[in-house]
């Protein structure tokens, strides 16, 4: 359950804004259009080898 203390006097609106960005942080809505269609072990596999390249470029070119 995300709880959001409000000060006296705080404006609604940044309540509701420090309210989405904790439920952001959360991943529930990324979890559930995760889990919405069924990926086979093998595409998982290499959806993920292929971020690893990618992000082992991105670092070689950082240096």
């Amino acid at each position: 359950m995300i709880v959001v203390p409000v000060k006296e006097g705080e404006n609604i609106e940044k309540a509701l804004k420090k309210f989405k960005r904790k439920f952001e942080k959360t991943g529930i809505v990324k979890e559930l259009r995760r889990r919405q269609q069924f990926d086979k072990p093998s595409v998982t596999k290499r959806l993920k080898n292929e971020r690893a390249v990618y992000v082992q470029k991105l670092q070689q070119v950082e240096d």
